[in-house]
């Protein structure tokens, strides 16, 4: 699924959801897509920013083959 940022020919922005873009694409040919506030079938897509999420936290560093030696480790006591 991916939601697309639209506007009709009147300047009312919206936003819908469609299965990829070749579905988009295909209702956008048909003329099947309206503006919710004033029903224009003249409809574009706004200019989107990407939807990144925030980055996966690193993995802790394995231990040695000695272990963690002094107690530096977070996992040694749990």
């Amino acid at each position: 699924m991916i939601k697309y940022s639209l506007r009709c020919s009147h300047g009312h922005a919206f936003e819908s959801w469609f299965d990829n873009s070749a579905d988009y694409d295909a209702k956008a040919a048909e003329g099947a897509l309206s503006c919710p506030e004033c029903g224009d079938s003249a409809i574009s897509k706004s200019i989107m920013a990407p939807n990144i999420g925030k980055a996966a936290p690193q993995p802790a560093p394995a231990c040695g083959m000695g272990g963690c030696g002094a107690g530096a480790c977070a996992f040694a006591n749990s």
